[in-house]
This record gives structure tokens, sequence and C-alpha cells, in this order.
């Protein structure tokens, strides 16, 4: 999922293990926690981008480091809190909780308002003089309160907010390596889209509602725990959406008596309304867009799975990192300019038609340095061309609203 989701998702977590304890201190290191997993982003500063791609939710993402990774920033927490420089520590967490605030803020204004900017600069003076202001008097006047926790109680909270994170990732297209190091299945169950604000909005209104209150105040505890209600019964949704979507197109394929080896159903972005489909039919794929509003059966569109495109397609290097990447679901194209484009269609198409190579949604670049050689690889741009976003969207919103069956 987005950075919001998961930061949400860890301060309500951190709240439920340690806010009696803690109250809002809880909430900042829940989010902290429900982050750090996603620091391995950082790869791309030392990975090449073929290997940063393969890197991304590996290790950081695994039970492995949900066990050791507790354990080590659970110890260090509790150390750090117990040392002399308890006051400075207390002011970072506190200016991270700005830094937090103040990345909702600005999703929020994006969501409501594309290109605002305005909540964002007058938040974040305001809040930091605040910050300010109560760390002075709180932090350096000498009337430091001890946390009530220990060791465990912190281990507890790093140990909740890793397994959920990697936890929600795993409804995600693109999925996570539970197992890593000891295996590199990624576990992807496609039921969610890596952004979807109906499971995030709700569930940010609760937490924010739940940190008004006193840590002993039962309303605090009553409006965490509908937060993770109603985000945990949005998950099932998820589920049953997918399930009743790959019952329809199963029985349209053998409606028309469509023979294959696999069906992949993802969400489109931003929704759990709309969805792609792609069914491996040996020779070719068939593509498919169907919204639960839809009152007619989906129809398939064929594409050229391109292998003829390729050279060396069971062993060359990069490839084999792509073919695992995308769990078999790829093709290649030739665009206009003459590059070379391998897709992942599990991500799906704009128009479920495929088009042009600008349609499909996850999208990489290769070069060919010869037979020998194995094929270089760029990251192209995710998502739509610069030059008509807007009229992307547009479209996937109007898809979504579904299909009329035609009058009689």
């Amino acid at each position: 999922m987005d950075s919001l989701s998961q930061i949400v998702l860890g301060a309500a977590v951190g709240e439920a293990v340690l806010g009696k304890k803690l109250g809002n201190r809880a909430m900042v290191w829940g989010a902290i926690a429900g982050t750090l997993p996603d620091m391995d982003v950082l790869g791309q500063f030392f990975l090449s981008e073929l290997d940063n791609l393969a890197f991304h939710r590996g290790i950081s993402h695994s039970l492995t480091f949900t066990v050791i990774g507790s354990l080590f920033f659970g110890w260090v927490t509790d150390w750090l809190y117990c040392n002399s420089h308890h006051a400075k520590i207390a002011m970072a967490a506190k200016a991270f909780a700005v830094v937090v605030l103040g990345f909702v803020i600005n999703f929020l204004t994006q969501l409501f308002s594309p290109g605002g900017f305005l909540p964002v600069l007058l938040y974040f003076p305001a809040a930091t003089w605040l910050c300010w202001r109560h760390g002075k008097r709180r932090y350096f006047s000498g009337k430091w309160v001890q946390p009530e926790t220990d060791t465990k109680g912190w281990i507890q909270l790093f140990f909740w907010g890793f397994f959920t994170h990697i936890l929600l990732d795993c409804f995600t297209t693109y999925g996570t390596q539970v197992l890593a190091p000891f295996s590199d299945l990624r576990v992807a169950w496609g039921t969610i889209s890596v952004v979807d604000p109906i499971y995030t909005v709700p569930f940010l209104i609760c937490l924010l509602v739940a940190a008004c209150f006193g840590r002993n105040d039962g309303r605090r505890r009553w409006w965490n725990g509908a937060g993770l209600a109603l985000s945990s019964l949005y998950l099932a949704l998820t589920v049953w959406n997918q399930a009743r979507v790959e019952a329809t197109l199963k029985q349209t394929l053998s409606g028309q008596g469509i023979v294959y080896t696999s069906l992949c159903i993802t969400p489109t972005i931003f929704n759990n309304i709309l969805w792609n489909a792609v069914v491996d039919a040996d020779d070719e794929f068939l593509l498919a867009q169907y919204s639960i509003y839809d009152e007619i059966l989906p129809s398939f569109h064929s594409i050229p799975k391109g292998y003829e495109l390729l050279h060396n397609l069971e062993t060359d290097e990069t490839l084999a990192v792509l073919r695992w990447f995308s769990a078999g679901y790829f093709n290649a194209v030739i665009r206009e300019d003459g590059q070379l484009q391998l897709n992942d269609l599990r991500f799906g198409t704009f128009s479920g038609k495929a088009t042009n190579p600008d349609d499909y949604v996850f999208r990489f670049n290769l070069d060919d340095r010869g037979p020998d050689a194995p094929y270089g690889f760029e990251q192209a741009q995710g998502g739509p061309p610069d030059n008509k976003p807007e009229d992307m969207m547009r479209e996937l919103i109007e898809r979504a609203r579904g299909i009329s069956a035609p009058s009689d």
C-alpha cells in the first residue's frame, strides 16, 4: 500500500498496543514502525534499477525482519528513552510527528484540491512553533516523565507494526516476499489497489479523532478500534469483490469456449469497483475490464505476447527477473521510436484494450545489447503519459460507473 496507508495503520496498531501507557506517543512510534519496512526504497541509491526492483518489498517485508527487527528496534527504543538524552529524543519524535501530519495534510489537499499547497504552507510554520514551545516547557524544564513501558512493550509495538505492514502489502498486486531470505516467493493476493482512498481516509479520520482524547478515555480506544474495524471490513470486502468478479469472468470464458491456462484479476488504481483481468490463453493474452456495476458480460481483447521480439527468453538474466516479478504475466512491444518495451500485465491497461504502448500501466524499457549479452534495463514511468493523465483518469472513472445493458 501507499506510505500514508501504512503510516495510519502503524499508528493505530501502536495505539492498540501501548496507547494506555504512552498516549499519542504510541501513535507516533506506531507510525514509525509502519514506515520502517518501506525504507528499502533507499536501495535505489546503491543498487541498479533491476536489482532494486527485486529488492523492494523483499527482506524488509519478511517474517524474518518482523521478528529480528522488532527485537532490535524494541531494545534500541527502550535504551534511548532510558538514557540521559531522553529530552532530545522526545523532541525528535515530536518533529517526526509534525512531518507525518504534514504529509497527511498534503495528501488530503491533493485529493480534494489537486495542485494546491496553501494548507501545507500554513501548517508547517505553525506546527513547528507550537512543537518548539511545547517541547521547551515539557522536555527541558526538568519535568520529564519516563514512559510507562519496558523493552517487552516496545518489542510488541514494533512486531505488530511490522507484521500488519507486510500483511496489508500482501493484499496488493505488487505483493511482498514474506519468506525472504529463504524463498523469493511473492505473496500478492491482488484484492486492493496500492492507493485506495476508501481504505485510508475513514481510517485516518478515526485515528485523528482518537488522538484528541486522553489516553485513559474510553472514547480514544473506541475510535481507534472503529478505524481498525472499518479498514479490516473493507479489506474483507475487496476479497469478496474479487471473488465475484472472478466468478463472472470464469463463467464468461466458459460460455465462450475459451481455453486458458491461468487468470489474473486485479483492481484498477484508486478504487475497488473496476477490475483488470489478464487471461493466459497459451499463444496470446486476453485482456478485459469489468466493473461490478456492469450490466453486461465482459469483453475480451486479444494481444500478442511478443516473445518473438526477445532473444534468450529462457536464459537471459534480465528477463528472468522480470518474468519472476510479473509472475509470468508480461508481453513485449516495440514503440514507434524503436524502443523495446516490456509490460507487467497484472497492473492492466487504462483502456482495457492495450491500444498503444502508453496504455500499459506498468512498463519497462529494455536495451537490446545483442544475443550474447543480457538486456539492459530501464524502468519506464508508470502511469499515464505526462501529456494526458487527466483524460485517462476521467475515462477510468467513467468506466468504473459501469456499462448499461442495451435497451430493447
